[in-house]
């Protein structure tokens, strides 16, 4: 017969603390891992479903419009690729844009709530000011560590696939721009990128925390649903797309297998297109964001969710 010898109250939770505690702080706010973690698990489930209106959304805004260009609705786009090019082109860049996503998620979303918490209130409150100052901060943060050169590379694939192939994988490709170009070309596009991550994190974080509380104070219910957590991305992402496209086609134009500078990459679009250049591919980056925003905030919560209870 064994002997249990009994513990005074508090000793073994203090000795022994839960996997919740570690991953979840005051208020059920997620530690820095388990947000880094919900973030990128989110972001690869969402590149995985997303990239092929990527991959139209990118060809759109390498291809000037003229005859042979690509068309502006991204079905069409997918269809005429596949057709020309066969359906694995439209994953040119895939895994590149996977791995980057799940690592710039996974960074946006702690950089994110780890700012929210440095500027809320006594009582946790945050205004909707400071809730645009967290989503810029965490939109410079992911583009410094994963978006731009991830992005850099995924570009220069997709423009490559359009005629003789300079690169034949994402390797290949970091390869020789690192040895042509030095880090500063796997860097190319930085300030374009760093502009439009700002902006976009901080109009998507922004509006989705914003409609988020105003959607529990309305129905008293601080857990959202997975399906009211896609309806609110999703309006996030529409949103989203219309007030950064123009950051996001002079990043692409910078980070094309050529590249052009920031300057000239403003010109270029000017002198091709005129001022309506500026939201090329905003149809195929539309359908992109509305899936993703509803996907990604949705898998994000779930999977927060699952940190906070799980015992």
């Amino acid at each position: 017969m064994s002997v249990q010898i009994a513990q005074p109250v508090g000793v073994a939770q203090a000795s022994q603390p839960k996997l919740e505690d570690r991953k979840s702080g005051p208020n059920g706010r997620l530690s820095p891992v388990a947000s880094l973690m919900a973030g990128s698990i989110a972001g690869a489930v969402e590149a995985s479903i997303t990239y092929p209106f990527e991959f139209a959304k990118t060809r759109a805004q390498l291809r000037p419009n003229r005859i042979g260009g690509a068309p502006n609705n991204p079905l069409l786009a997918l269809r005429t690729t596949v057709t020309q090019e066969g359906v694995r082109s439209v994953y040119t860049g895939c895994t590149t844009l996977i791995a980057g996503t799940a690592l710039k998620a996974g960074v946006r979303f702690l950089t994110f709530d780890t700012t929210q918490a440095l500027l809320a209130d006594e009582n946790g409150k945050l205004t909707a000011t400071r809730r645009v100052l967290a989503g810029m901060a965490a939109g410079a943060v992911e583009s410094i560590l994963a978006v731009t050169p991830t992005e850099r590379i995924k570009t220069a694939l997709i423009d490559n696939a359009k005629g003789v192939r300079r690169f034949n994988s994402p390797i290949h490709a970091t390869a020789t721009i690192l040895r042509e170009q030095g880090i500063q070309g796997v860097y190319r596009g930085l300030l374009s990128t760093t502009i439009k991550q700002s902006a976009t994190s901080a109009v998507r974080m922004g509006l989705y925390s914003t409609l988020r509380e105003a959607y529990a104070t309305r129905s008293g219910n601080a857990k959202p649903s997975s399906a009211v957590s896609f309806a609110i991305g999703a309006i996030a992402g529409t949103g989203t797309v219309y007030a950064t496209q123009p950051f996001d086609t002079i990043k692409t134009r910078t980070q094309a297998a050529k590249g052009e500078s920031f300057v000239r990459a403003i010109a270029g679009v000017v002198q091709t297109d005129g001022i309506r250049g500026f939201w090329r591919g905003s149809t195929m980056r539309l359908g992109r964001l509305v899936l993703s925003g509803g996907i990604v905030f949705s898998v994000y919560e779930k999977v927060a969710d699952i940190f906070r209870t799980y015992r």
